[in-house]
């Protein structure tokens, strides 16, 4: 069993932080808000996921190549600086500008983390536990946005509207890029104390990811991963105008405003989402154990996924938002399983000396399927309907299944 030392502790607080993203559960609420169409809030978050697709393979690079904590600084300064934008935006193009500034974070940041969590149980000898460890880990960033949830419900509360809660998410990123700071040395990856020009390293690095691609199994796995991924990241914010519908149904705090009302249930749905994914990562290891394997569970989890998204767009056109936000319970749910498995896939796959470039080319491909399933749920659902738009979306993705099975 893995010993819970300081460096745990400093992994779990990382997610924590990173996770208390208050403005999260309000984002297309904001632009709702702000006078925008479906859309143009697809466009947003394919714009935000093309950023990161271009961005994931030379920040990759330069995690391996350069070092890793330079990387993740520059990561949460990105953030923090597209938090800054958020708050003074008042226009498409604006937020388009804010959304690049968090796909350049997004990008600096994703596949260099886990690469060091995995560096770290390589040199403790507990690579056998990766999906026992990253599981725990995750669980506080579950915990984090469980909390964030009723955090930023409160700062709405308070503030009367949307765009503080961009704001006040500058605080836990500072304090993550300080956490960053702080990391060993050594896990900023063995190439870096190469003392080859950066040309020569960088080559270096694209031989090697060459060499581990050629295996077809990678492919499938990156595949299986993305797409389930990309359909998460595209739809889960939907979440919020149905809860927003749901609530409508019901007559409660006869008091207080609508705005109020909706960050009222909001950060509670929210908070109940992510206590309970905080609990299915924690205990990813064990589900996994139970299910079989790594690909059984991967499978599994991607058809249960595509069948809640067709039945999430059916109780949409029926009019029926309680039962959709409950089946959108299970897309998290089965989300935080998926990760801590897919990413331990991945890391048993893929050569060691380059964990963080394939990683961040398997988020690369994650951002590819968000932003085409992004830009597709908005225009459909502004020309025929969101439910039919995830109905849409989930079919399509049924009928991948046979091609990404990972064997």
């Amino acid at each position: 069993m893995f010993r819970k030392d300081i460096q745990y502790y400093k992994f779990c607080l990382y997610g924590f932080f990173k996770n208390l993203k208050f403005f999260e559960p309000f984002l297309i609420l904001f632009f709702l808000e702000k006078g925008l169409t479906y859309t143009q809030i697809g466009s947003l978050y394919a714009i935000r996921e093309i950023g990161i697709n271009l961005l994931e393979t030379p920040t990759g690079f330069m995690a391996d190549a350069l070092g890793r904590k330079r990387t993740m600084i520059s990561s949460f300064t990105s953030y923090i600086l597209s938090f800054i934008v958020f708050y003074l935006a008042d226009g498409f193009w604006l937020l388009a500008f804010a959304m690049i500034c968090f796909s350049f974070g997004e990008a600096f940041r994703t596949g260099t983390h886990k690469a060091m969590i995995f560096d770290y149980l390589k040199r403790n000898q507990w690579e056998d536990q990766k999906v026992a460890y990253y599981g725990h880990t995750r669980s506080w960033s579950q915990m984090g946005s469980a909390l964030s949830s009723l955090l930023a419900a409160l700062i709405v509360l308070i503030s009367g509207n949307y765009q503080m809660v961009f704001l006040i998410s500058t605080v836990p990123y500072l304090a993550d890029l300080v956490l960053v700071s702080t990391y060993p040395s050594y896990l900023d990856g063995d190439i870096k104390n190469n003392s080859k020009p950066v040309k020569e390293k960088l080559t270096e690095v694209w031989q090697m990811i060459r060499l581990s691609f050629k295996q077809t199994r990678l492919f499938r796995l990156f595949g299986n991963l993305a797409v389930y991924e990309g359909l998460f990241k595209a739809s889960k914010d939907y979440l919020q105008p149905m809860a927003v519908l749901a609530l409508l149904s019901y007559s409660f705090f006869p008091q207080v405003s609508e705005e109020q009302k909706t960050a009222i249930a909001i950060g509670l749905i929210y908070f109940a989402i992510y206590s309970l994914t905080a609990i299915t990562t924690r205990n990813s290891g064990r589900i996994v154990k139970k299910i079989g394997t790594l690909g059984r569970t991967i499978n599994i989890s991607l058809a249960i996924g595509a069948i809640s998204t067709i039945a999430i767009g059916f109780m949409v056109n029926h009019q029926i938002p309680v039962l959709a936000v409950s089946i959108f319970l299970l897309l998290f749910i089965i989300e935080n399983l998926r990760k801590p498995a897919g990413i331990s896939a991945v890391a048993d796959t893929i050569n060691p000396q380059i964990l963080a470039t394939g990683l961040s080319a398997q988020s690369q491909f994650d951002s590819l399927f968000a932003a085409v399933f992004a830009f597709t749920i908005g225009v459909i659902a502004d020309h025929i309907g969101l439910g039919t738009a995830f109905i849409t979306a989930g079919g399509l993705v049924l009928v991948l299944f046979p091609i990404l099975r990972v064997k």
